[in-house]
């Protein structure tokens, strides 16, 4: 490792020599000078990885040569010394973007724990995550064996996010090289779980899927208090806990919901039933002017608020609410402009469809594809919307309006990057991660099939239609044309089948700071 060259600024420097000389056997160099002048002078000539600076020197003051320096070398740390323990002189030097500062007498230990807090905070903070990751890979392990109840599976998951997003800070890619490998592992036990326990979970009333999440979720909150309903298409818990570092600044988190989506993992099915109270099947039965299936013509998704109206007329609520969908920058900021509107409703709900929109134009756009390469910047992208986005202003006029919120989504997506092939009529459905017709034929291994979609609760849009559910991060192809679509939709985000990432997602209830 390069030796770290310190410049040392103070008018008594002589009396700093034992300090000095502590550094240098320490492998440190160390260069002086005595008044800020010759500190910009040397700055000039010479690079330096982090500089000590008196606050109290005759001539240019230690505050006047803290914005000369950071004028010259914006990212140079700088640790400032001061006799005094002024409130406002701290302010002001912390306000200048000092990297810390130390009080006069100096112990040599306190010197060495700034430059190493400042120079080696990255590396420090790498080997011990990467300790610790180390230790808790085993316990992953041998919890992910022992998983194998809708509760468990929820708990895992959040648990394998929590490390990835820990270890997304350190310059280590071989281990996550080993949590993604645990992940996809996990993934697979979960598929092998889901297609064993499906059925059986859908229909325990005690277990929260979409088509409960108002009954048992949202009408005992508006109940108590008018409520902001954000419904975030398209996103997935580990977006959602990057989201959530902005969240806190606003509203203080009250009860974690997380659930699972409902198949197909799809806006028309999942959204649906979340706004209807009831399964797809339950929707084309009892309220076919609202329902579409994959093949009828026009929009899958239009009826959201006719599906709310009639589950809040069925539960007997005498509420006053108001549906807003947000599908692009203007209507985002018109909404936003005139919040103050919702104030007398008992119930604002607002579905935001940027992600899912991001999530397609990775498919489509190479700038989006470029920017989003991978989970890490896809989150990334995510946060960067969330906090300049419509959205985030609706959140904060809310929380002055004392509104509760809740933070949910439909499904979520995953990275595909594996095709398994299929085949099937002109007719059948267009959705790369499930589809749904007749007479199809497929990978058995690579599908959760079910011949009678009614046995959990999906319509049939033909006689003797089946569905089928890719698992993991496999995608569907036809053999017609198969390396071109296979490159096309390589490592694009995608939904509709069955993953960790697309069924188990987010539900979040806060209240105002």
């Amino acid at each position: 490792m390069n030796q770290i060259h310190i410049l040392w600024v103070d008018d008594e420097i002589d009396l700093l020599k034992p300090h000095i000389l502590f550094l240098e056997k320490k492998n440190y160099k160390v260069s002086t000078c005595t008044n800020g002048v010759d500190a910009l002078d040397l700055l000039d000539s010479e690079k330096f990885d982090v500089i000590f600076l008196d606050e109290n020197m005759p001539g240019l003051s230690g505050l006047e040569t803290l914005v000369q320096i950071k004028e010259k070398r914006r990212n140079l740390p700088i640790i400032m010394i001061t006799k005094s323990e002024e409130e406002n002189l701290m302010e002001e030097a912390i306000g200048n973007q000092i990297a810390d500062y130390l009080i006069k007498p100096l112990n040599p230990n306190q010197i060495l724990l700034s430059l190493k807090k400042n120079l080696d905070h990255s590396r420090l903070v790498s080997e011990q995550m990467t300790s610790n990751y180390q230790q808790e890979f085993r316990k992953i392990a041998m919890d992910m064996a022992m998983v194998n109840s809708y509760e468990d599976w929820i708990v895992f998951y959040k648990k394998l996010i929590y490390w990835e997003l820990q270890l997304e800070h350190i310059n280590d890619a071989g281990m996550l090289e080993i949590l993604q490998s645990q992940k996809q592992e996990a993934n697979a036990q979960f598929f092998r779980f889901i297609k064993k326990n499906y059925k059986e979970l859908l229909f325990d009333d005690d277990l929260l899927f979409s088509h409960r999440m108002f009954p048992k979720v949202i009408a005992p909150l508006v109940k108590q208090k008018p409520t902001l309903w954000v419904v975030v298409d398209n996103l997935r818990y580990d977006q959602f806990r990057m989201m959530e570092s902005i969240l806190n600044q606003f509203y203080k988190k009250q009860t974690e919901h997380d659930y699972y989506s409902l198949l197909p993992t799809a806006t028309q099915y999942a959204r649906n039933a979340i706004f209807s109270g009831m399964l797809p099947l339950e929707m084309e039965q009892k309220l076919p002017e609202f329902w579409r299936n994959d093949t009828d013509e026009g929009g899958k998704n239009l009826f959201e608020n006719d599906f709310l109206t009639h589950q809040i007329n069925q539960l007997g609520l005498k509420i006053k609410h108001e549906y807003y969908k947000i599908t692009n920058l203007n209507t985002g900021k018109q909404l936003a402009d005139n919040f103050q509107g919702v104030k007398g409703n008992d119930l604002t709900v607002v579905v935001v469809n940027f992600v899912d929109m991001l999530s397609h134009a990775k498919t489509e756009m190479d700038v989006i594809k470029e920017l989003a390469g991978d989970d890490k910047a896809y989150r990334s992208l995510t946060l960067s919307w969330f906090k300049n986005s419509p959205l985030l202003d609706i959140i904060k006029k809310a929380r002055d309006m004392e509104l509760q919120l809740v933070i949910t989504t439909d499904h979520g997506t995953i990275n595909t990057q594996h095709p398994t092939k299929i085949i099937g009529p002109k007719d059948i459905s267009s959705n790369l991660r499930y589809k749904t017709g007749r007479s199809l034929s497929f990978e058995e291994k690579d599908v959760y099939a079910i011949a009678n979609p009614k046995e959990i609760g999906l319509p049939q849009s033909a006689l003797n239609a089946s569905f089928v559910f890719a698992k993991e991060d496999l995608f569907f192809a036809y053999p017609n044309n198969y390396n071109h679509y296979v490159k096309y939709y390589k490592n694009t985000y995608q939904h509709g089948g069955i993953s960790l990432e697309e069924m188990i997602i987010p539900c979040v209830v806060y209240t105002p700071k």
